[in-house]
């Protein structure tokens, strides 16, 4: 009952500003303990080791503070899970790029530069509308998939342990000299909480689009990702659309050759595309929340009664 009423409550309210205009979101939160935690432990020797306890204390705190929350009732953990789920944000954010792409290619590159890492300054229309596909896609698997089916596993605890995990994975998680070591046990960490969901996010954009046929073919394209996970969500919803994605990009100023995903897709995709992704999100979201309703009616039958 809980995720079926979260799922809704983050659709229907998204992220208030106004709200986290006083407070500040967990995300960001956890996102200070990092960088004070990196600030006074990111230097010297065994930083690999200095980055496990981070983890370790990430998720010891995430646990603690998840089943505190959960003894203050249903309520509290419908609220809390629906400000940890990212379906309307994300499809606002990935929107927003199909808008300013529609006004200009350089609008377009300042929107798309909001939600992915990557170098804009060289980005052409068909670039900047693959980027936000890819980033609908990846993000939907880690933004909505994932702490969804953590919350479903373990509760407030699972979710909150979830973002915890996964916010140290974006902030240090890289593999650059700076964090290669100490980001080592939140970049591994996060690969085994988000393989499930991953593959479960497949199976979901599988069953939404009708891809049964194309499965094997896919699931090759996921393994061509340089992410364990990533390539799954990209790979079923670049043939979902019809549309090839990843390829070469630019980072730091170098261009990237990637393999290209579904590289029989179309190549020269455009602002009409982003809002098809747009819409085969909440599609999918459908299939996600229709899921819930057995489970849902399970726990309110007792109440009926």
């Amino acid at each position: 009952m809980t995720l079926f009423l979260a799922l809704l409550l983050d659709a229907a309210m998204g992220e208030p500003r106004w709200l986290w205009a006083h407070i500040p979101h967990p995300a960001v939160m956890i996102g200070r303990i990092i960088t004070w935690a990196t600030d006074r432990l990111n230097h010297g020797p065994a930083r690999r080791m200095k980055g496990v306890f981070l983890v370790f204390a990430l998720v010891a705190g995430a646990a603690i503070i998840g089943a505190a929350i959960a003894q203050l009732g249903w309520m509290a953990e419908v609220i809390f899970a629906a400000i940890l789920l990212a379906q309307r944000s994300l499809c606002d954010h990935v929107a927003d790029v199909a808008r300013g792409l529609r006004m200009s290619v350089a609008q377009g590159r300042r929107s798309v530069a909001m939600i992915v890492g990557r170098d804009t300054t060289h980005m052409t229309a068909p670039d900047i509308s693959r980027a936000a596909i890819e980033s609908a896609a990846e993000n939907f698997s880690d933004g909505v998939l994932a702490p969804a089916f953590w919350f479903a596993v373990l509760g407030l605890p699972g979710i909150l342990i979830y973002k915890a995990v996964n916010t140290a994975d974006s902030m240090i998680g890289y593999k650059t000299p700076e964090f290669a070591e100490f980001g080592w046990a939140s970049a591994r960490l996060d690969d085994a909480l988000n393989w499930a969901p991953a593959r479960l996010t497949a199976v979901l954009i599988t069953i939404t689009f009708g891809l049964f046929d194309g499965w094997r073919d896919a699931t090759k394209d996921a393994a061509l990702h340089r992410s364990p996970n990533a390539g799954w969500s990209e790979a079923f919803l670049s043939r979902a659309l019809g549309i090839a994605v990843s390829g070469p990009r630019w980072y730091h100023g170098e261009l990237k050759q990637y393999a290209w995903v579904n590289a029989m897709g179309r190549r020269d995709a455009n602002a009409k595309d982003i809002d098809g992704a747009v819409t085969a999100l909440w599609k999918i979201w459908a299939v996600l929340l229709t899921i819930t309703i057995p489970f849902a009616l399970f726990d309110w039958l007792p109440l009926l009664g």
